[in-house]
């Protein structure tokens, strides 16, 4: 008779997560492009990769690369894209499982997102690259062709030494997804970009939260930040070491608020490959986002130089 109970508690447990993933997925609409321009796809290993591209061909091509969090897109250079493809050949692409581009059910690693960059960024002609955070580290460990480079809060780890039990976990059907959907949630959203993304939270308005929130409940949305959370996507580059041996120009830029990729490590890496950094004072994780003038500023100088 307990038996029959436990057995039937936990039928109605699992029937209880089952409905509320579908609830969530339901809710969540198909996701529209966050940038404005023209919409491109770029077919690689048999993913469909999501750009959108803007500015005059003839002007010097600018890639923007996102960095990684359970709600990634491109949209992370909303503030600043329309503003760059006026001087610029401007490209962003959704990175492969992030945005509006293909989610396959792969065990993304980092040695796939650092193929992904290179390839991508070789596409154009001797590029300038802006790359945020730990796809920085993606960019420097595939050395393509560019121009220069503008690093924001570049780092080699998002998460813990690998740990190959949380990976699977996210990645099961149903208890997975329902870990997700937590981690993906209004309130965790919010007090990610408000504990470590933005220096003033009222900077991130409540129409880019709900985008977030959509994008981290599209189909197959968990795959990618499964990888993400339980350390696959860490990257074994070597800073400094890299950075040193580049004869392309590198621009560092921090917040210094920054305490997930702190402005000491900044500082010490500015110092050891011998880059230039520049500071945005109460600024974070994303200080393109939060000072976008001071940003295109600062793309618009190091562009310039000695062009």
């Amino acid at each position: 008779m307990k038996l029959r109970t436990i057995a039937g508690g936990v039928v109605a447990g699992v029937g209880a997560v089952a409905a509320a993933n579908a609830v969530l997925s339901r809710r969540a609409p198909p996701l529209e492009p966050a940038l404005s321009g023209e919409q491109h796809t770029y077919r690689w290993r048999g993913i469909d990769v999501r750009y959108a591209e803007a500015g005059d061909e003839g002007n010097p091509t600018l890639v923007l690369l996102h960095g990684v969090n359970a709600a990634a897109s491109n949209g992370e250079f909303r503030e600043v894209f329309d503003e760059l493809a006026e001087d610029y050949h401007v490209v962003a692409p959704d990175l492969p499982g992030f945005g509006t581009s293909d989610r396959p059910q792969l065990r993304y690693s980092a040695a796939l997102y650092e193929d992904f960059v290179g390839e991508f960024v070789s596409e154009y002609d001797d590029p300038a690259v802006v790359a945020s955070s730990l796809t920085a580290a993606y960019l420097v460990g595939a050395d393509p062709d560019v121009s220069r480079m503008i690093l924001v809060c570049p780092t080699e780890r998002g998460g813990p030494d690998p740990m190959q039990w949380l990976r699977e976990l996210i990645r099961t059907p149903l208890v997975g997804e329902a870990v997700f959907n937590l981690l993906g949630s209004k309130p965790s959203i919010r007090y990610f970009n408000a504990d470590h993304g933005y220096a003033d939270p009222s900077r991130v308005s409540e129409e880019w939260m709900n985008y977030e929130w959509r994008t981290a409940h599209q189909k197959n949305a968990r795959f990618a930040p499964a990888s993400f959370i339980s350390g696959y996507l860490n990257s074994e580059v070597d800073f400094a070491s890299a950075l040193a041996e580049t004869d392309v120009p590198v621009t560092l830029v921090w917040g210094r608020e920054s305490d997930l990729v702190p402005l000491k490590d900044g500082r010490e890496l500015a110092e050891a490959a011998d880059c230039k950094l520049v500071v945005f004072d109460d600024a974070k994780l994303l200080p393109h986002v939060e000072f976008p003038e001071q940003f295109l500023s600062t793309v618009r100088e190091e562009m310039n130089v000695d062009a």
